[in-house]
């Protein structure tokens, strides 16, 4: 698909073309006025006090350039004081980056076209993992390899380092980048500190208000041989996500077609229940009203008893609660067949590029539905550190630590009420991105809607998902002399991962409401489509299920009659249920040096990592008729050699190559050797998982060349290249449910029969691709400027990626693979800051693009892809030092409020269409 807000891009790269244009000036200014030659690099990142975004980026320019790889970083401006308020949001700034959002808020990265699962986090030296829940439109609850940011305050973070490249002494598992985060420590700094900060946030879509407090203390005792710690930060969140959601395109033959007494103009029958048309499954609006608390705790204890020997106890604590209150009106009797789509009648509509893009329809069943939920993650981590210098020369180190991400959705509750052969419905997505719906009767009338036994819903999921990481490590560093240093160590870690939930046995036996009850137990949703440009006539407020008195009427959570709870011997629970242990060993040896060649020093490393993998995983599946839980118990091993060159061409260019060899393991998801049947509402699925997928190993090279023409200052050009064996993709296809091998038994009490179209999904090693691309990158205070015009900068970068694979279309490749990009790749992405920083005040906005990306190939319901159309997000900050040791700021996020837009198929049909407002926080920080 071919993205049509390409302007935007333009955009953005005109304003980095205009700071280029300032930076060659300043080149040439430079030439008539020399600036004092740029510092050389060193073995040691020189320590630096940062107090100042300006600084921050010096800081962070210190650490690329004295690595031998290829490396960015981000500072922190002061002890707890983060650039932006949420760690992938920074993370983006840097090149290469490029993130998803959650609520309006970013969840989760992307680096160099590799997603999430292909990135690994360590926090303090030890990597981990965090879940969160969300909606389906936003990734659902995070089953993966993915770390979802949004579960920390930023402010408990003194630095972030992310490693495009591989070395020996680093973990393997990252195909894209390893993403390195440190909290604060009492000697960074060594002297006493205390740290207050308060403020508020606004989000003008939910127009609540909501505080946002943090403290932070540190001091070292006994001369500085110990050193202590504590950050502790809250805040809470407010907002409001609404807009279109249409789940997906299908043709007008699926679900047995539309009633054949249907007319479009210049359309048979025929045609338009044809696999060649396609229309929307389940028009609908949706409102989510979401809260959020969340809480972080970090502390660190150090020893230093002598200059020789440093230990460091770190300990990160973080808590995300949240509840999301959803209101949806939809069309939903076009996606299910029997008594649903096959009695619709089409009375007029339009086509466009072989699309239903407008009907007026009879006998449509509709649906209104709330649901309620409870997501709350917990996150703890320990860390215990030791190094100690035996001579100058022999260093050694040790580490353990244990980390738990355990993610709970206690309550996780959908009621619907139904309107069957409602007459007069209208959809049009010809009145702009946001389709207008015309109802034909008052939605907000209790009488005008019912509750069907056999058809309406009461769906109570809870579900749990825990991630576990223990980790143990032992390293040493032996310089045999000035130019050549040895390093090698062990390690191992162990991961387990566990996720289990519950159902109950029949989501749609419930108790039939009379009028009089039904309407005791709902209430009208009203003010959807504030800031979304909605067509006129378009519904705004309906009634729903208030959850809270329905199950006051009827005990829905008793666990008791019709709402018992059921769990592996419910074939939809069973999907809930996983179960992974991975047990890796590794070692490592690797060699640092420095030489001198055609007149120029040199610098780098050489290495190579083994690591034997042992892994265990179960699931439930139907066999022989029966549940039974299947294990599965494999291993391997992996060789990973590395090399890193850097050359210092002069005081100021550094040239870098790289090759390595990288590892990822597959999806923690899709290892399970279960299969689960789904029915919910008219969405039929079938999936299983595949224990022996086999890593994806990637072949890697890179090139950068790099300026530092002043402090401060950078221009980096990067080209890299990736040759990956193979890559996880998911095959889908549709098939009677008879002819999975399955009992029909499965189906009882799901109200789907037999003969009903599943889509079927499995998880298989498909054939790999190659992956390549290059960033510019641009950090550039404006000291050549006269005046006032000096305390401004610019920080810019541009990354190209493009890698395209095949993905199967069936499982014995008797049809046509589909080439297309890599899931999760945007193959162009920029970000431009401009700031101004003065002693007293600073001012800086962001830009921040991300083209079109794929989520899904092939796409469900006979689409060939699913994605999300391209974004544009524009921040600002702007802060006010009111005395030396007290600083009000005011900080915007997504100024623009920026939609979710995501679409299937070639000709961009509407899947989802949302916003979550503006977010506008007002602080004071006073340092003691």
């Amino acid at each position: 698909m071919t993205s049509n807000r390409n302007p935007r891009l333009r955009a953005v790269l005109g304003a980095s073309a205009s700071a280029f244009t300032l930076l060659a000036a300043g080149a040439a200014m430079a030439q008539e006025a020399p600036a004092p030659a740029a510092e050389p690099a060193s073995d040691e990142v020189e320590a630096i006090v940062v107090t100042g975004f300006r600084a921050s980026l010096q800081s962070a320019i210190n650490v690329k350039r004295n690595e031998s790889g290829v490396v960015d970083a981000i500072k922190a401006e002061d002890i707890a004081q983060f650039p932006d308020l949420n760690l992938a949001e920074s993370l983006q700034r840097i090149p290469g980056v490029s993130i998803s959002r959650i609520n309006g808020e970013g969840r989760q990265i992307t680096v160099r076209g590799l997603g999430s699962e292909y990135t690994r986090v360590r926090i303090n030296g030890m990597e981990a993992i965090s879940t969160t829940g969300g909606t389906a439109n936003s990734g659902g609850t995070n089953r993966g390899r993915g770390f979802d940011f949004n579960v920390f305050a930023s402010d408990l973070f003194n630095s972030i380092v992310v490693r495009k490249t591989a070395s020996a002494d680093v973990e393997e598992g990252s195909l894209g980048a390893t993403v390195d985060l440190t909290t604060a420590r009492a000697f960074d700094s060594g002297k006493p500190q205390l740290v207050l900060s308060a403020g508020a946030s606004y989000n003008d879509l939910a127009q609540k208000a909501t505080p946002r407090v943090s403290v932070l203390g540190s001091r070292t005792f006994f001369d500085g041989k110990l050193g202590a710690l504590l950050s502790v930060a809250y805040e809470e969140r407010r907002l409001k996500e609404e807009g279109a959601n249409i789940t997906r395109w299908a043709t007008g033959a699926s679900n047995g077609g539309f009633n054949g007494a249907s007319t479009v103009p210049g359309l048979t029958i025929g045609r338009i229940n044809s696999n060649d048309l396609f229309a929307p499954r389940i028009p609908a609006y949706v409102s989510y009203d979401i809260e959020n608390k969340r809480l972080g705790v970090a502390g660190s204890l150090q020893y230093k008893p002598s200059s020789d020997t440093q230990i460091t106890l770190d300990g990160l604590y973080a808590y995300l609660a949240g509840t999301r209150k959803e209101a949806q009106l939809q069309a939903l009797g076009l996606s299910r067949g029997n008594a649903g789509k096959p009695q619709t009648i089409i009375r007029d509509g339009a086509v466009e590029n072989g699309n239903l893009v407008y009907a007026r329809m009879d006998n449509v069943d509709l649906r209104t539905q709330a649901a309620y939920d409870e997501l709350n993650t917990e996150f703890k981590q320990f860390t215990l550190s030791a190094t100690h210098d035996f001579s100058g020369s022999l260093r050694i180190g040790a580490l353990a630590g244990y980390a738990d991400s355990t993610f709970t959705q206690p309550i996780s509750t959908i009621v619907t009420f139904d309107r069957a052969n409602s007459q007069n419905f209208v959809y049009d997505f010809r009145k702009g991105r946001a389709p207008q719906i015309l109802l034909g009767f008052d939605a907000t009338d209790p009488a005008n809607w019912s509750t069907i036994n056999g058809t309406s819903e009461v769906r109570i999921r809870p579900q749990f998902v825990e991630n576990q990481f223990s980790t143990a490590k032992i390293y040493g560093e032996w310089d045999l002399n000035d130019n050549l240093r040895l390093k090698a160590g062990i390690d191992w870690r162990k991961f387990e991962y566990d996720s289990y939930g519950a159902y109950r046995a029949s989501e749609t036996t419930i108790q039939t409401l009379t009028p009089a009850q039904l309407a005791s137990v709902s209430r009208v949703h009203s003010g959807l489509g504030r800031n979304m440009d909605l067509p006129e006539g378009n519904f705004t407020a309906w009634l729903v299920p208030d959850i809270d008195k329905y199950a006051a009427l009827l005990n829905i959570y008793s666990n008791q009659g019709i709402y018992a709870m059921t769990n592996t011997n419910n074939t939809s629970a069973r999907g809930q249920y996983g179960a992974v242990e991975e047990q890796s060993t590794g070692a490592y040896i690797q060699a640092e040096f420095k030489f001198d060649a055609f007149g120029l020093p040199f610098r780098g490393d050489a290495g190579v990592r083994r690591v034997h993998t042992e892994q265990e995983s179960a699931g439930y599946a139907t066999v022989a008729g029966a549940i039974q839980r299947l294990e599965v118990e494999r291993d391997y091993n992996l060789t990973l050699p590395s090399f890193n060159l850097a050359a210092d061409l002069s005081d100021s260019v550094v040239a870098r190559v790289s090759a390595a060899q990288t590892v990822s393991r597959p999806g923690i998801g899709s290892l399970s050797p279960g299969g689960d049947v789904q029915v919910q509402g008219a969405n039929r699925n079938y999936s299983s998982g595949n224990p022996f997928l086999k890593p994806t190993k990637s072949d890697n090279l890179d090139f950068s060349l790099e300026w530092y023409r002043e402090k401060g200052a950078v221009v980096a050009v990067g080209l890299f290249y990736k040759r990956i064996d193979t890559f996880v993709a998911t095959l889908r296809r549709l098939a009677p449910f008879n002819t999975l091998g399955l009992p029909e038994s499965v189906l009882d009490g799901t109200g789907a029969s037999a003969t009903e179209i599943f889509q079927v999904s499995q998880p298989l090693n498909s054939d790999g691709g190659d992956l390549k691309g290059f960033e510019i990158n641009v950090q550039q205070p404006f000291t050549f400027l006269p005046g006032h015009w000096s305390n401004m900068g610019v920080v810019a970068n541009y990354t190209y990626v493009d890698s395209k694979i095949d993905y199967p279309t069936s499982p014995t490749g008797d049809t046509p693979p589909i080439n297309e990009t890599l899931l999760g790749l945007s193959k162009h992405a920029a970000n431009l800051t401009l700031y101004y920083e003065t002693p007293k005040w600073s001012v800086r906005g962001s830009l921040a693009y991300r083209d079109q990306y794929l989520a899904q190939v092939p796409a469900s319901d006979a689409n060939i892809v699913q994605g999300t159309n391209e974004t544009l997000n524009i921040d600002m900050q702007a802060s006010w030092n009111i005395r030396d040791n007290l600083k009000l700021s005011v900080e915007g996020v997504n100024l623009t409020d920026e939609f979710n837009d995501q679409y299937v198929g070639y000709s961009d049909r509407l899947n989802v269409y949302t916003h979550s407002g503006r977010q506008f926080i007002v602080g004071l920080r006073y340092n003691f």
